[in-house]
């Protein structure tokens, strides 16, 4: 122990003790205003649902609870407990050069964590979700889903790594510069991939059909000026009851999804409304804003690792013997999330910011009552409370709170 271990364990209390004291607070709100519609929703949404939404909300925290008191334990297991040193000791004892034996042990390490978390997602889904009426996946398929997601893991982050942690011993003392244009330019690559060669290993995605929704949208489109590779519908039923719509890909590579779950529960015009707000979020400049933020801080985090994996005491503070780049990388990834836990409410603020500039597109573009109209069913049917605690969800939440972001809309309906 050292120094460095004191800090790394204040750090730890402070960071999970306010999670966990943010949680108990979300979950007394909830509770204390389970039994009352909103005033806002009272018109809209029904009492069943609100404590449904109650419920749900409840129990899904109470399992996160549970999964951040595992995740802690297996964190000082693999840190203080010796849990890294075990590893890569076990893989140097094979006949293997230093590089893959040090992606072995990465590997092994995330494998652990892959596995340990696999009961959550089962309770999760299949208890939770199952009691809720949201459930619709099987267990084959969850099966199927979690080694697919293993095999492309494997298969297209360990090459990266490889590259990465070749980098780290062959560069010099500048190797944090090109490691991180290589994490932005794989970044870049994947997002551009990702609507045509992974998510179709997922789901199937048909194009939207002719007709008067279609032309709706593109009339839309035209409108705002975005250019997309297509509409399609996602047959997110089979797995669950949730419904969302979303935006992927980069460049020429734009693809417009909408669950099919979302199609079946929103009018034309409530679909045309969300869609506005997405489109908000494209002519309002968000996704390069975040893209611009994420990459400042993939730089910045590249540089303090360049510096930590000099010092003996970042290693020796948290139980590592091995002294090598690829355990300093393993150990920073693992250890500062613990350390920025508080720039989150940061983060936040900015994400619900550009809701609300989103929100302010679509009521420019779109029929702003039917955004609201689509906004209350999708917080109905996903069983999102309405009645969040304000610090839990200046914290956590990436969108504002209902009542908060319905009243924002109604007063530019007002003011128009």
């Amino acid at each position: 122990m050292n120094t460095f271990t004191v800090l790394f364990l204040v750090a730890l209390v402070l960071s999970y003790g306010v999670q966990f004291w943010l949680a108990m607070r979300q979950k007394a709100h909830v509770r204390q205003h389970r039994d009352q519609v909103p005033a806002a929703f009272r018109d809209r949404v029904s009492l069943a649902a609100h404590q449904k939404a109650a419920d749900y909300t409840v129990e899904k925290s109470k399992l996160g609870d549970l999964d951040s008191v595992v995740g802690i334990v297996f964190l000082l297991a693999l840190t203080l407990g010796g849990g890294i040193s075990l590893v890569f000791d076990f893989w140097a004892t094979f006949d293997l050069s230093p590089l893959q034996a040090s992606l072995a042990a990465m590997a092994s390490v995330f494998l652990l964590m892959t596995v340990v978390e696999i009961p959550f997602s089962l309770y999760q889904t299949f208890v939770i979700e199952e009691k809720f009426g949201f459930n619709k996946n099987t267990l084959p398929q969850f099966v199927k889903d979690q080694l697919l997601s293993i095999a492309l893991t494997l298969g297209i982050g360990l090459p990266i790594l490889a590259l990465i942690l070749w980098v780290m011993d062959s560069i010099g003392d500048l190797w944090w510069l090109y490691a991180w244009a290589i994490m932005m330019g794989f970044s870049l690559l994947m997002s551009w991939l990702f609507p045509t060669l992974i998510a179709p290993l997922f789901n199937k995605f048909e194009p939207m059909q002719d007709g008067s929704l279609k032309q709706r949208i593109q009339t839309l489109l035209e409108r705002c000026g975005f250019n997309s590779n297509g509409i399609f519908i996602m047959d997110g039923s089979r797995r669950s009851g949730h419904g969302n719509a979303y935006f992927t890909g980069l460049g020429n590579n734009k693809r417009i999804v909408f669950f099919d779950t979302l199609v079946k529960s929103l009018d034309e015009s409530e679909l045309e409304a969300v869609l506005a707000h997405e489109l908000g979020h494209f002519k309002c400049k968000h996704t390069i804003k975040m893209l611009i933020a994420s990459s400042l801080m993939t730089l910045i985090s590249f540089a303090i690792l360049g510096w930590l994996i000099t010092q003996d005491w970042f290693f020796d503070g948290l139980g590592v013997g091995t002294h090598s780049n690829a355990a300093a990388l393993l150990l920073f990834m693992l250890v500062s999330p613990v350390f920025t836990t508080f720039m989150q409410p940061i983060s936040a603020f900015f994400q619900r910011k550009f809701e609300f500039e989103a929100d302010d597109f679509a009521t420019r573009n779109a029929e702003a009552g039917k955004l609201i109209s689509g906004l209350v069913k999708l917080y109905e049917e996903n069983a999102s409370t309405l009645t969040p605690d304000p610090l839990y969800s200046a914290f956590h939440y990436s969108h504002p709170p209902a009542a908060i972001r319905i009243a924002h809309i109604e007063e530019k309906i007002q003011t128009a």
